[in-house]
């Protein structure tokens, strides 16, 4: 049975707290966003003696890095198939060796600040159920592992011997990481911190005017003025600039866990639809907690999301005998059109302001090629993944070109489909614990009564670019289909890219 409201393992851990921003400041480098990309970069940052402010919208720690299954590996699915002919061989190779190039540098920084975050060696495998056509890619994937130098390959006895169930067809990447994202977060921040960097929470950046040096608005009325910019808010907040909003797709996944008795070491994915990704923790009393993740879908597509939890946790329940669940959670991903991740200068006429987005699920490696790929930007040193992850590379291929078009004619879709969806639903029909799209004084509003009967009721227009919200049951927050920001029941921003809360209705 699941908890009644959404909780992540990882966010168990007690976190220090510190103030927003109460007055105007000036700095060399201003970091937006406190999660695996802001920190690191930060502190590489203040490392090399720059003086570094960095600001978080919420709480340190509560953002996406939060909110993973947190494996760090270079397995991203079958995407060197895709990376190889779309890229060609060097590029896909190039992306590879970034990754494994950031799981090993994870673990030398680990060893050298003595951070205990749970971080662990565990084989990476992909599997299928199916002998038709998931198996294929994998048997291609294989071949691509093969032309790259990639270590791993056939692994279907070898996962036989594991999991609980037969697969087809399964594929072994040797030798990636797992660990725990918060831990790890909290000892980078501690680092940060004692070498002088400077973090206000609570205090969301809503805006930011060009110049220089730059200057950036936040919700607490104080401005932070910088020569350099790094945008690290998953979804970027300035995403007009470049045109983000038009380049990548969003997509929400979920995770359960349970204390189970035993179960196989390594990371697993199934390439089969639904997916399932499952890894474990090892608890002090000798059990493991594991995780069971997937049920993924387009950003505020789905309002009875609670049945994604429970499909998770039957299947938790079914194979690996899993039976009080502890924490469920969910995240938001954003996949770009090549599905390489933009990282690098935002766009030319702006080379001091730096953006990391777009890691298509992925984001604890490739957050970790971000953070050290914009520190030697910014501190003008060699870097030479530079050109692969620019965001501002033009070369698009068809298929790029295709993805565009259906990502935009979906949210015209959505922008549309609000505005005509009829409602007749009225305020005084609600529920207990519910929400819903309803007709108030002659116009649309979101409207949630709580479990105690308070109605709270804000405009249905999502901030962003104007798309109508749709209602989450299992977050209790209200989705924008189009470019996936979220707002609380009571209007205010979860995440982005909207920075400005839904308006108050009465």
């Amino acid at each position: 049975m699941l908890q009644d409201f959404p909780k992540s393992y990882w966010r168990d851990v007690e976190v220090k707290t510190l103030k927003p921003l109460n007055e105007d400041v000036k700095t060399e480098v201003v970091v937006v966003g406190a999660g695996i990309v802001g920190v690191l970069a930060a502190l590489q940052l203040v490392e090399q003696g720059k003086q570094v402010v960095l600001v978080e919208a919420a709480r340190f720690a509560t953002g996406t890095t939060g909110y993973t299954t947190a494996k760090v590996s270079a397995q991203h699915g079958v995407v060197y198939t895709e990376l190889v002919k779309s890229l060609g061989e060097d590029k896909a190779r190039l992306y590879y060796e970034a990754n494994m190039e950031a799981l090993r540098f994870l673990e030398e920084q680990v060893d050298t600040l003595e951070i205990d975050c749970d971080l662990e060696r565990q084989h990476a495998y992909m599997y299928s159920l199916s002998s038709s056509g998931s198996a294929k890619l994998l048997e291609k994937e294989e071949e691509a592992y093969q032309k790259l130098g990639i270590d791993g390959g056939d692994a279907t006895d070898e996962v036989n011997g594991l999991l609980p169930y037969e697969v087809k067809k399964a594929t072994v990447m040797r030798d990636q990481l797992q660990f725990h994202p918060v831990k790890y977060l909290q000892g980078l921040m501690d680092r940060f911190l004692e070498l002088g960097g400077t973090l206000y929470e609570m205090t969301r950046v809503t805006g930011i005017e060009y110049g220089t040096p730059h200057r950036l608005d936040t919700i607490t009325g104080h401005t932070i003025e910088a020569r350099d910019v790094v945008v690290a808010t998953h979804f970027p907040f300035n995403d007009f600039k470049g045109l983000y909003f038009a380049k990548m797709e969003v997509e929400r996944s979920y995770v359960v866990s349970a204390e189970v008795d035993t179960f196989p070491e390594g990371m697993f994915i199934s390439v089969d639809k639904p997916s399932r990704s499952l890894r474990h923790v090892k608890l002090d009393n000798g059990k493991k907690m594991a995780m069971f993740g997937g049920e993924n879908h387009l950003a505020g597509h789905k309002e009875e999301t609670q049945v994604c939890y429970e499909k998770l946790g039957e299947f938790g329940t079914r194979h690996f005998g899993a039976e009080t669940f502890t924490h469920h959670w969910s995240a938001q991903d954003l996949i770009t059109l090549d599905k390489v991740p933009y990282i690098g200068r935002m766009t030319n006429d702006t080379p001091h302001v730096f953006v990391a987005t777009g890691f298509s699920k992925w984001g604890m490696s490739q957050g970790i090629v971000a953070a050290r790929l914009i520190a030697d930007l910014i501190l003008n040193r060699p870097n030479r993944y530079e050109d692969l992850y620019d965001p501002t590379r033009s070369k698009w291929k068809f298929a790029d070109a295709a993805r565009f078009i259906k990502t935009n004619a979906d949210v015209a879709k959505e922008l549309v489909k609000g505005k005509l969806k009829p409602t007749d639903k009225q305020v005084d029909e609600l529920g207990l614990d519910e929400g819903a799209i309803v007709k108030h004084n002659g116009e649309h509003v979101a409207a949630y009564r709580d479990p105690d009967g308070h109605v709270s009721m804000v405009g249905s227009a999502c901030t962003h670019m104007g798309c109508t919200v749709n209602w989450n049951q299992a977050e209790r927050s209200w989705d924008c289909p189009c470019h996936g920001s979220r707002f609380k029941p009571n209007g205010e921003v979860i995440e982005g890219p909207a920075v400005k809360s839904l308006p108050p209705k009465s």
